[in-house]
């Protein structure tokens, strides 16, 4: 593929070190527009070294995160016959979205304190630690704000999903939803040799608004008041129109 010939190329430019990410991306911006449904962003590289490779297979975890937000997760209880909100927890910062793409299952690419380290795995990658005191069960909170996102496409994890070739090449594609958040997605790349960190890798998405979605979601965040003004007098001149066309056909 023309992608490996350009990354070849790439890795003998690169100054010396032990083992060494070389990556690139298909698309590093991503416009929404009103029709959008969705992305798919393919993520290569390789690995230059100058040596022989260590022992212990070489690992590649790659995870895409969206802006962090804070976000309060409420619990609902039965009573009285209906359910209501009863304990709630505010996550201090929880990414909008979050992918994780590894090139074996998640346990032997990377080692609990590394994972602890870098914050990779999806818990690591959550903030939460202003639980209220009466509540002694704040990590189920986190569960259930996880275990939502990932119905909804948000949170994703793909194991085995990162393809090496001879501890050189990889590649995967990483697909995002029609949902997304507009802001920098972070993107890291990860070497690992017995679930130990060699080496790491950074980049970005630029996920951003364009045309009338653009102007509707500057309009109202600036101007409230304009946006609502112009959501009433839209709403007046639909009802309108309908009310004449129906008036028209009965006629």
């Amino acid at each position: 593929m023309i992608w490996r010939v350009l990354i070849a190329c790439l890795v003998w430019a690169l100054p010396a070190n032990a083992e060494e990410v070389v990556a690139g991306m298909s698309q590093n911006r991503v416009s929404i527009t009103a029709n959008f449904d969705g992305s798919e962003i393919l993520i290569f590289g390789a690995v230059k070294r100058e040596a022989p490779p260590s022992a212990g297979p070489l690992q590649v975890v790659i995870t895409v995160s969206g802006p962090s937000e804070p976000i309060k997760v409420r619990r609902k209880a039965r009573q009285y016959g209906i359910w209501i909100n009863t304990d709630a927890v505010e996550v201090d910062a929880a990414p909008s979205f979050y992918a994780i793409a590894t090139s074996a299952e998640f346990g032997k690419t990377i080692s609990s304190i590394e994972d602890l380290r870098h914050h990779v795995s999806i818990p690591r990658a959550i903030r939460s630690v202003g639980a209220p005191m009466t509540i002694t069960d704040a990590e189920t909170f986190t569960e259930a704000l996880i275990r939502i996102r990932k119905d909804q496409g948000l949170y994703q994890v793909r194991e085995n999903s990162v393809t090496l070739v001879e501890e050189t090449l990889f590649d995967t594609r990483i697909a995002l939803p029609a949902n997304l958040t507009e802001g920098d997605y972070l993107t890291r790349i990860f070497l690992t040799r017995d679930g130990m960190v060699v080496d790491r890798y950074e980049t970005n998405i630029d996920v951003r608004k364009v045309g009338l979605e653009r102007f509707l979601f500057t309009l109202a965040r600036e101007r409230p008041l304009v946006y609502g003004l112009m959501s009433l007098t839209i709403a007046i001149l639909a009802g309108w129109s309908a009310s004449a066309v129906f008036t028209y056909i009965r006629s």
